[in-house]
Order: C-alpha cells, then structure tokens, then sequence
C-alpha cells in the first residue's frame, strides 16, 4: 500500500510498458522498462513527440498502459482504485492548473480535503508548505490565483502537489511557462526542497541543462520511449553513448561538466591569493558560477567563502581546470558569463 504519511520516496518500477493507440500506428511508448531508487530524481529527455510525458502519465494511470507492469513501493499500481492512486501522487505540470475561483490556501488544501483531514490538520499544513516554499502564508493563503505571479503560482503549484506529503512526485515540464531567471530560481530552490524531502521524482523536459542540473539520473529518450542512454549526468556527458546523446549534449560539454563540481571540491589557494575584486564564490557553489566570478574579475583568482561567509581560500583558472581536469583557458568569456 503506499503509504500517504511517507516522508521520503519508494522504489518505483516499469516492466516492458507499452502504450498504443492504434494497432495499424507505432506504439507512443514501445516495451519501456526502468527501475528507480527510493528517494531518486530521474529525468526523461527527449524531443517532442519521442513519449517521455505518455511514459509518466502512466504511472499515475492518467494514461492506462496497454500492457505491462507499474510497481510503486512493491505493488501493482494496476491493482489500485484510479483516483486514490492519484491522491498519492504529487503531479505538477507546466500549465500549473490552479483553479481561478478558489484562494491560494484552498488550492492547497485541494487533496487534504478529499483525504478527509480535519481543518486544523489541513490549515498547519497549508501554512507550512507556503513557508516552505518561500511565500508567506499571512499575505498569499487568502490571495487567489491572478494575483500571483507566474513564478509565485508555479511555487503553488509544487505546494499543492506536496500536500498529503506523497511519496512520489511526476512533474512535467514545471517551469517551462517561465522566464528564464524565474526558471533558475525554481530550479535551485526545488533542488533545495529535495535535499529534505528525498522524494522519488519522475520529472519530464527538453531541456538537457535542467536535466543535468537537476537529476541523480538521465534517460535520454528516442521514439517510442526507447531508452539511448540511461545514466548519471557526469557519465553522459563524459561518455555520451552515440552520436544521437551527443546532440542533446551540444556545444561546450566542458563548461556544462562545471555545473556538476562543487568549488569544495577543488585544490584552494591561500585566502591571500584573491584580488581586491567584490565577485567571491561560496564553498557550496559549482565551478560554473566559480568561472563567471573569475571571468568578472578579469581573470583573477577570487574570494571562496564559507557558510558563515567567512574567507576560507580563493580560487582561480588553474584551480578550476585542476578540478575539472581538463583545461577552462579557452572557453570564451560569453560562454563564461
């Protein structure tokens, strides 16, 4: 039984998954088979119309399989009523789908309701998630959706997902309908909410740098959901498997590997060595955002800070090629910042 007080992922399994529409047309999803860790953020890529949102859809029955198996947490979602497989399944999609006419908390409280949790239940939990996903309850749980922004109603969006606190969540394409530094954001603080929630993730986009940038595992898909390459984002872009995975890849697969390292991870300089420059780096940040800080200081070596922002070494080109292990001289200031 999946359990709705689950506060971390299960396993979740597709044997041979099929989905036809018609029997004279290829299959929209052909022989799929895949399992997934407890607690593990896999991405689906691929281009339009390969099957990667018809492949999630069904593991939440939106879309029946034509054949096949779906084991979540060790039981055949087949076996399982519909919609109360749905009410344990957080889905979130890039039309956000909140309804005009109810306020932000009752879009909320959505799921709870139909769980039959009480009001007191149902209102802590509704002000919790808004504060977990940084909107204060006081002044957006009585707001209604129009009032919102679009980054502010995607955030609503994964808050209502998370509601009975389930322990998978499907999400498609999520913030694909927003600018691109709102897209950023949600990505980091999504990212943030996983390290504390360890939910089991099946999430769809086209976009290869948001796979790499938020995935424990890629599946880069071609027609009929046929799995090219299913791996960590570091091995894929190492060692891409054909030249189809190198498309998805593009230019510059160096500068994307930097988004993967930690600066922690890298051989400092002495705190002494960093310029005068205000651009610094924190210990938690990737080489990435290490590169463009350096880049805006002409080339020198930076400040590394710590937690409590304190100097701890500096960091430069050698440093950052050391821990790379390939050489970052030639990649282009605009590619940089």
């Amino acid at each position: 039984m999946i359990k709705t007080t689950s506060t971390s992922g299960v396993g979740i399994t597709l044997e041979n998954v099929s989905k036809s529409y018609n029997s004279s047309a290829p299959a929209a999803v052909d022989n799929f088979s895949m399992n997934i860790n407890p607690g593990e953020f896999i991405m689906l890529v691929g281009p339009s119309g390969c099957g990667k949102t018809t492949t999630m859809k069904m593991i939440n029955r939106i879309i029946e399989p034509t054949s096949g198996k779906i084991i979540i947490d060790g039981q055949d979602v087949l076996s399982l009523n519909p919609s109360f497989l749905r009410r344990n399944i957080g889905y979130v999609i890039q039309q956000i789908g909140l309804f005009p006419h109810m306020t932000i908390a009752e879009n909320i409280s959505v799921v709870p309701n139909l769980l039959g949790w009480s009001k007191d239940k149902t209102a802590d939990r509704v002000e919790e998630l808004l504060a977990l996903v940084e909107l204060d309850g006081g002044s957006f749980a009585r707001r209604y959706p129009k009032e919102l922004s679009g980054g502010q109603q995607q955030r609503v969006g994964v808050a209502r997902a998370l509601a009975a606190d389930p322990p998978v969540m499907l999400m498609d394409e999520p913030f694909g309908a927003t600018d691109p530094i709102t897209r950023e954001k949600l990505q980091l603080e999504f990212l943030r909410l996983q390290e504390s929630m360890h939910k089991t993730i099946v999430f769809v986009t086209h976009d290869f740098d948001e796979a790499l940038k938020l995935g424990d595992r890629i599946a880069v898909l071609s027609a009929g959901s046929q799995i090219v390459q299913f791996d960590t984002p570091a091995n894929i872009l190492s060692n891409p498997a054909n030249e189809y995975v190198s498309s998805f890849i593009g230019q510059g697969a160096a500068l994307k590997s930097l988004a993967l390292i930690d600066v922690a991870q890298a051989k400092l300089l002495p705190a002494s060595a960093a310029t005068s420059s205000p651009h610094s780096v924190a210990t938690f940040d990737n080489l990435r955002t290490a590169l463009d800080r350096v880049v805006l200081a002409g080339g020198h070596p930076v400040a590394v800070l710590d937690e409590a922002e304190r100097v701890v070494g500096a960091i430069g080109i050698e440093e950052i090629s050391d821990a790379l292990g390939a050489d970052v001289r030639n990649l282009s200031p605009e590619k940089a910042v």
